[in-house]
């Protein structure tokens, strides 16, 4: 499932906290983002299309809930972007930031410690 970026702040909202109505979502990000109540409607009407979000009625409103967890979407994401730019090889993306991109002292024991991780689970 592709969600836009602007449908991913809306996801965002409502993997933080949920349920929410349509209006509560509209408070959280129509302001920072520069969006319409239109905008945001429009946004949770296609992430309910694409099955990542339900909605119930509650009274005259309906209130919405995701139907796709963050990290199962993070990983799907992650891998796609992996597969697509680094030929599957994290340790690809890895040598693009390090080249283009510098990397601190705190970025570089991090990594470490994550390898270190990894080979001791393995």
């Amino acid at each position: 499932m592709r969600i836009s970026t602007a449908e991913s702040v809306v996801m965002e909202t409502l993997w933080r906290r949920h349920p929410l109505s349509a209006e509560e979502v509209v408070a959280e990000v129509a302001q920072e983002q520069g969006w319409t109540t239109r905008t945001v409607k429009t946004l949770l009407n296609r992430l309910l299309t694409k099955e990542a979000i339900a909605a119930e009625a509650d009274g005259r409103r309906y209130l919405y809930r995701p139907l796709i967890d963050r990290e199962s979407y993070i990983s799907a994401e992650s891998r796609n972007l992996i597969d697509r730019l680094f030929r599957g090889r994290v340790s690809s993306l890895v040598a693009h930031f390090s080249e283009r991109e510098q990397l601190s002292k705190e970025d570089i024991a991090e990594l470490k410690r994550l390898i270190g991780k990894v080979q001791d689970e393995r």
